[in-house]
C-alpha cells in the first residue's frame, strides 16, 4: 500500500539532504520508479493520490466570505450598532406619529456603498490574480514507459517522474539529478544570488547541516536551468516541496498595514469616547429631567454624533479609485488597504538579481581610472567578457551588447584568444591573453576595483 509523504517546514530540510546522499538505485527503489519512468496508468493513479503539483498557499474563498469580511471594518460595526440602536429608539420605542426611518436609511446607505465598493474590488481582483495563473500554461519533458519523451502540463507531474531539463526550463519540482552536462541553474527566485550554480550528478557525502540550495545534486522547484542539459527524478511536488514551503510560511500571519492599524486605533478611541460620554450625558440628562426615555435618546444622538457615518464610504471610494487607477496600468491589488501604502512610498528599493526587475544589466558609460570617458577600456573590457569560457553573468552581456552597439565586435578579427587565467578566491580576478594580427599579446584582467589595486598575493 502506497504511503503518502507529508513533510513540514521543519524537516524538509533533511528530507531532501537524505536524497542527496542516497544512490540512485536506493531512490528509484523507495519511489517504486525507474529510468523509464512511470506507467500512464500509475502516473495517473499518483495524479489521484498526492494531488496536482500546484503551489496552494491560500486558496480561493467563496463570494460571500469576502462579503462578510467587508463587513468587519471597526467603523462599520459602529454603523452597525447604530443602526441597531437607531431601530429602537426611532421606531420601536418612538411615540406615534414621530416614528422615522431617515437616520437607519441614510447609514445603512453608507453601508452598504461601502460594503459593495471593498466586496466588489477585492473578489474581482482576486479572480483575475487566479485567472492571470492559468493564462499561459507550463510543460515539462517527462519521460514515459511505452511512449517515451513527451510535454505534459507541470501540474500533472508526480513524485517518481523523470524529467529532462534543457537550457530555460522551469524546473518542475525538487529534483534529484541522475545524470546532467554542464548544468548551470539560476536559484535568485530562492536565495537572491544572481549567479547561477553549477549542479552535479554526484553522490553528496558532506549533506550535514548544508543549506538546501548548497546540495549540488538537488534541483529545487520554482528555479531555471540557464545552460546544460540533464534528467531527474521527481521527489516532491506541490506544497511539498521546499519552494512550497516557503510560499505557505509567507502567507502566515499577515500583519496588519499602518493604514490598519491607524482606522483600528482611532475606531477604538471612538468607541472608548463613546463609553465614557454617553453613560454620563444619559446620567445627567436623567437625573435633571427625571425622563429616562428621552435621556437615553439624546444620549444615543450624541452617539451618532461622536461617529463620522461617511469615513467608511470615503476611505473605500478613494482606495478604489487608486486599485482602479492601477488596473489601467495593468496592476492587480488583491487587497484596498494596500493602496495606501503604495501611497505613502517615497522612495522604492529593489535588488539587482532579478527576482523583482528584467534580470537584464545594461551598461551606460565606460571610464578610465581618471573618471574620463574611454573606448579603450571599453575594447579591452569587451575582449574580456567576449573571449572568456566560463559562464557569461549580467555584466559580461552587459559589456557585450553595448560592444555591439558601437561596432567592437570588429576587434575580434583582430584579436584571438591565447589563454585565460580562471576566476578564483585567491587571486580574485579573472584575466584572457589575446594576440593581435601583428603578434602582439595582451594581458586583460578584470575584478573588484579593490582587487585590481591592490598588489598581487605572493605565493607561498
Amino acid at each position: 500500500m502506497r504511503k503518502k509523504r507529508v513533510y513540514s517546514n521543519e524537516n524538509i530540510n533533511k528530507n531532501l539532504q537524505d536524497m542527496s546522499s542516497k544512490n540512485i538505485d536506493t531512490i528509484f527503489r523507495e519511489l517504486d520508479s525507474s529510468i523509464n519512468g512511470l506507467s500512464e496508468i500509475e502516473a495517473s493513479s499518483r495524479l489521484s493520490f498526492y494531488g496536482h503539483n500546484e503551489i496552494i498557499s491560500e486558496k480561493r474563498n467563496p463570494w460571500y466570505i469576502y462579503l462578510l469580511n467587508s463587513f468587519i471594518d471597526p467603523f462599520i460595526l459602529i454603523l452597525l450598532v447604530i443602526v441597531f440602536v437607531s431601530y429602537f429608539t426611532d421606531i420601536v420605542f418612538a411615540p406615534s406619529g414621530q416614528k422615522s426611518w431617515i437616520t437607519i436609511i441614510i447609514i445603512s446607505a453608507m453601508i452598504l456603498v461601502s460594503v459593495i465598493l471593498k466586496f466588489s474590488q477585492e473578489h474581482k481582483s482576486q479572480i483575475t490574480a487566479d485567472n492571470l495563473k492559468d493564462l499561459v500554461p507550463t510543460t515539462t519533458a517527462v519521460e514515459r514507459e511505452t511512449m517515451g519523451k513527451r510535454e505534459i502540463n507541470i501540474s500533472d507531474v508526480v513524485p517518481g517522474d523523470i524529467i529532462h531539463l534543457a537550457a530555460g526550463d522551469l524546473i518542475p519540482a525538487d529534483l534529484r539529478i541522475i545524470t546532467c552536462k554542464d548544468l548551470f541553474i539560476s536559484q535568485s527566485s530562492l536565495t537572491g544570488e544572481s549567479e547561477p550554480v553549477e549542479k552535479f550528478s554526484e553522490i553528496n557525502d558532506k549533506h550535514v547541516n548544508k543549506n538546501i540550495a548548497d546540495l549540488e545534486n538537488i534541483a529545487l522547484m520554482g528555479t531555471i536551468v540557464v545552460s546544460g542539459s540533464a534528467i531527474g527524478i521527481v521527489l516532491q511536488t506541490g506544497n511539498q516541496t521546499y519552494f512550497g514551503t516557503i510560499a505557505e510560511s509567507l502567507t502566515k500571519d499577515r500583519g496588519q498595514t499602518s493604514f490598519e492599524e491607524g482606522v483600528k486605533s482611532v475606531s477604538f478611541l471612538l468607541i472608548r469616547f463613546m463609553l465614557i460620554m454617553v453613560p454620563i450625558v444619559f446620567l445627567i440628562n436623567g437625573l435633571t429631567k427625571k425622563d429616562w426615555l428621552s435621556a437615553f435618546l439624546f444620549a444615543i444622538s450624541v452617539a451618532v454624533g461622536l461617529t463620522p457615518e461617511m469615513l467608511p464610504t470615503l476611505v473605500s471610494t478613494n482606495l478604489a479609485k487608486g486599485a482602479i487607477s492601477l488596473s489601467k496600468r495593468k496592476i492587480v491589488v488583491k487587497r484596498l488597504s494596500s493602496i495606501q501604502n503604495f501611497g505613502a512610498m517615497d522612495i522604492l528599493c529593489t535588488d539587482k538579481t532579478g527576482t523583482l526587475t528584467l534580470d537584464k544589466i545594461i551598461l551606460e558609460t565606460h571610464l578610465d581610472v581618471l573618471g574620463n570617458e574611454n573606448d579603450r577600456v571599453l575594447r579591452h573590457g569587451y575582449l574580456n567578457s567576449y573571449y572568456q569560457t566560463g559562464l557569461k553573468n549580467l555584466l559580461d552581456i552587459a559589456v557585450i551588447e553595448y560592444g555591439n552597439e558601437k561596432g567592437f565586435n570588429e576587434a575580434t578579427k583582430i584579436y584571438e584568444r591565447v589563454d585565460e587565467i580562471p576566476f578564483d578566491f585567491t587571486r580574485r580576478r579573472m584575466s584572457v591573453v589575446v594576440e593581435s594580427e601583428n603578434g602582439k599579446r595582451q594581458l586583460i584582467t578584470k575584478g573588484a576595483v579593490e582587487e585590481m589595486l591592490s598588489e598581487p598575493t605572493p605565493k607561498s
